[in-house]
């Protein structure tokens, strides 16, 4: 199963599976949702859906700086997790990142989140971590 990555324009899409998929972290760690603020990232980040036979079943938000590209948001359908999905939005933020002429890619992730265990697979490491937030990073060749 190839997913198809591209760009994203329903919105409203990616903020209620966003909101859906981190509800409960946010809950555990006192995180109110704020759509105004996705809102305005939504303007400033590159939005990609992922879809599998035509329909969507993820998305992928990436920003950078002179620094860095980072994965700002990666998100899966529930019934589509643990599916290699995650896996190829990954490589494709790191394709993104090296056509662009950069060398680092970072993220960061709640450090309850099973996800980290994905990134550590891949090859991201741990900066540091402050208030239940891993900062990552992986070094592209």
């Amino acid at each position: 199963m190839k997913p198809l990555i591209h760009q994203a324009n329903n919105k409203e899409y990616v903020e209620s599976l966003t909101r859906e998929n981190m509800a409960a972290y946010y809950s555990e760690l006192g995180v109110l949702w704020d759509s105004a603020l996705f809102c305005r990232n939504w303007n400033e980040f590159e939005n990609y859906q992922i879809t599998v036979n035509g329909s969507a079943v993820g998305a992928l938000r990436l920003s950078k700086d002179d620094v860095a590209y980072y994965i700002r948001d990666l998100q899966i359908e529930s019934g589509w997790q643990r599916q290699g999905l995650g896996s190829n939005a990954i490589f494709f933020a790191m394709e993104v990142a090296r056509k662009a002429g950069f060398r680092l890619l970072r993220l960061r992730v709640f450090s309850i989140n099973p996800a980290v265990t994905l990134y550590e697979s891949i090859g991201f490491r741990i900066c540091r971590t402050e208030q239940g937030t891993h900062y990552m990073e992986y070094e592209l060749s």
